[in-house]
């Protein structure tokens, strides 16, 4: 499919049309949803309004049938579950946790907003699995009730290169980077391959490098090289202040 990029304010402008009500009784003729539909179908896209504190779907575009085959009105948080890659339940797992402590956040200040933005291979009505991006735009309202919302975009990013055995991830509060994706957006996320994470989690776990190479079959050499790959990838001191910073991006 042909991507056309466009400006994400429309996503702005679906916000403040629908915020008022809760975002029910969305009106299917109104023009700021004719379009948002328009250039979900140009782009190999869906979207849905989640309820953070309820934990459910609040609203969702039509093309959830063409990219999950599930009908609009029966998707909620369980199909990505069961649709999730087996390589990136563990991960599905960490992001959720972080949804709830950023929902948490917001909710106790009473104010802001975060975006978090990553991605993961679910599976497509076709039984493959396709390479989703999932940003999520989560902000605080006060109307209709004190509330922290959460716009979730998906877009099938199948057609971009990503580098071997990494993924996008990113949390914070730019949101220069709630954006239609391009290579550079893609390439935001941890440089480390599954086997230096897989280390970087046995290391958190307070294993020396003899039983890391014991439990992974492989050198006390091999280890310990990986370890200084880590650290110079990461750009660290030490291997705990990494461990600190994927602990708060929500990768540990």
């Amino acid at each position: 499919m042909v991507k056309n990029p466009y400006n994400y304010s429309i996503f702005f402008d679906f916000i403040e049309s629908y915020l008022p009500t809760g975002f029910l009784n969305i009106n299917p003729d109104d023009p700021i949803i004719k379009r948002l539909e328009q250039v979900m179908e140009e782009n190999d896209q869906f979207f849905s309004l989640a309820d953070l504190g309820k934990m459910q779907f609040v609203y969702n575009s039509k093309r959830s049938i063409e990219m999950m085959g599930v009908r609009p009105e029966e998707l909620h948080p369980g199909h990505f579950q069961d649709a999730m890659h087996p390589d990136c339940i563990e991960r599905l797992g960490l992001a959720r946790a972080l949804l709830f402590r950023i929902e948490h956040g917001i909710f106790i200040q009473k104010k802001g907003s975060k975006l978090l933005s990553t991605n993961f291979k679910v599976k497509n009505p076709e039984g493959g699995y396709t390479d989703l991006l999932i940003q999520c735009y989560i902000f605080y309202s006060p109307i209709p009730y004190p509330v922290v919302f959460d716009l979730q975009l998906y877009t099938n990013i199948d057609s971009f290169v990503m580098k071997k055995h990494s993924f996008h991830h990113y949390l914070g509060e730019d949101i220069s980077l709630f954006r239609f994706p391009d290579a550079e957006l893609l390439s935001i996320g941890p440089d480390l391959s599954n086997r230096e994470l897989e280390i970087i989690k046995l290391i958190e776990q307070g294993q020396s490098s003899k039983q890391i190479a014991d439990k992974l079959f492989l050198s006390v050499y091999t280890v310990n090289t990986h370890r200084s790959n880590i650290l110079e990838k990461s750009g660290k001191a030490s291997v705990p202040d990494l461990i600190y910073e994927l602990k708060e991006q929500g990768l540990l």
